[in-house]
């Protein structure tokens, strides 16, 4: 369970250095909204991990084992991108900002699958809840450290010194894979990269209701994460300062995903996975209503801790429920291979879905923006009753 909290750390610390920290660091230098909406695109890994979490299924490195040697490669790699990407200009040379960014999110989309498979591995499928809410926590943190605390030093030091600073906090994550155990698997693996590449698919899509399962985890969150994806303009625009920002989300948003994360594991012992996914899914699409009403109210601190308690709380439970649920449905022989492909379609909204959000808050306004994303939310519940059924426990 610690080795789950600590691997969920080295995972999200890198995400919002490519999105919140880079869209403050492009905001300040004065960089179009549209562009810094654009750059989501570099997120793109994300989606697509699923192409290469192949090659990490079949070949082991010559050190630590399948798991351990792919991550330190990952991580080493990660870290480098990392602090390159804090001598680049955001004004001057975007694409090479983007580049970087690029490699950024491809290590760390490498570093997911390899997380993944590890804790889908070591742990036995009763403790899949627990495991996944000490994840996201892990995740959370990690998050909470690179746009929280990157916004609170970028007030007072370059952004090139922040990403330094950034970069060197992936040493924990890599201290955690010297020192964790190597997963014992007793299912054969993979032998050839044709096997690692087509029985994980033959094996997923044999299922009933395969299909379906892919539309509910591209859709489920694609309200909450078009939202959230350009938050930290739209603070800025309403008139708060990094380091309030920064602070609010340290003192509220952090303990409140902490608090729904484990909530929403202990939650999910009592109503199982199937009927988590519909309370938790409400809540999620109720709380992405909040940013609306925050735009109308303005820069108001109060205002702004309320909202991002309730939709870190939110995001906290549904996130759990959901990395449970893909846990749950891999086959431990491809674990790297399904569980890239069901978090690949995860990460769509945030990705593909996000880049023209800059373009749609600046033409409909922010309060009219966040409406559309509330309502964008149903679709993802609607498909809910057809393989998730609330009467039948799973």
């Amino acid at each position: 369970m610690l080795v789950a909290l600590l691997m969920g750390f080295s995972c999200g610390l890198p995400l919002l250095l490519t999105i919140t920290l880079l869209q403050a660091w492009m905001k300040d230098v004065g960089v179009d909204l549209t562009v810094i909406g654009l750059m989501a695109l570099v997120g793109l890994p994300y989606t697509l991990k699923f192409l290469w979490a192949p090659i990490l299924d079949r070949f082991t490195p010559p050190l630590l084992g399948r798991r351990r040697g792919w991550l330190l490669i990952v991580q080493s790699a990660l870290m480098v991108s990392i602090s390159e990407l804090g001598f680049t200009h955001p004004a001057n040379n975007p694409w090479m900002v983007a580049f970087i960014a690029f490699l950024v999110t491809f290590f760390s989309a490498s570093q997911d699958i390899v997380v993944d498979a590890y804790r889908r591995e070591d742990l036995p499928d009763e403790e899949l809840g627990l495991g996944a809410s000490l994840y996201v926590n892990g995740y959370r943190l990690g998050m909470l450290l690179a746009s929280g605390g990157g916004l609170i030093l970028a007030d007072h030091m370059s952004y090139a010194m922040v990403y330094q600073i950034m970069a060197a906090c992936m040493l924990p994550g890599i201290f955690t894979t010297l020192l964790a155990r190597e997963p014992d698997i007793h299912d054969r693996t993979p032998k050839t990269l044709k096997e690692a590449i087509i029985e994980p698919l033959v094996d997923y899509f044999r299922r009933q209701e395969a299909l379906w399962i892919l539309a509910f985890i591209l859709l489920y969150k694609i309200g909450d994460s078009m939202a959230t994806a350009i938050t930290t303009p739209f603070y800025l625009d309403i008139g708060f300062s990094k380091t309030q920002i920064g602070t609010i989300v340290k003192l509220f948003g952090f303990w409140a995903t902490v608090g729904g994360s484990l909530i929403g594991g202990v939650i999910m012992l009592k109503l199982k996975i199937n009927r988590s996914l519909w309370v938790f899914g409400f809540l999620q699409a109720l709380s992405t209503a909040g940013f609306a009403i925050l735009a109308r109210i303005g820069n108001n601190l109060i205002a702004l801790g309320a909202v991002i308690t309730f939709e870190n709380f939110c995001s906290g439970m549904g996130t759990a429920a959901f990395v449970a649920f893909m846990a749950s449905i891999t086959n431990k022989r491809f674990t790297a291979t399904q569980y890239a492909l069901l978090s690949s379609l995860m990460g769509v909204p945030r990705v593909i879905a996000s880049a023209p959000t800059g373009f749609l808050a600046k033409v409909m306004g922010w309060e009219l923006f966040f409406i559309f994303c509330t309502v964008i939310a149903a679709p993802g519940l609607m498909l809910l009753p057809k393989f998730a059924p609330w009467n039948r426990q799973a």
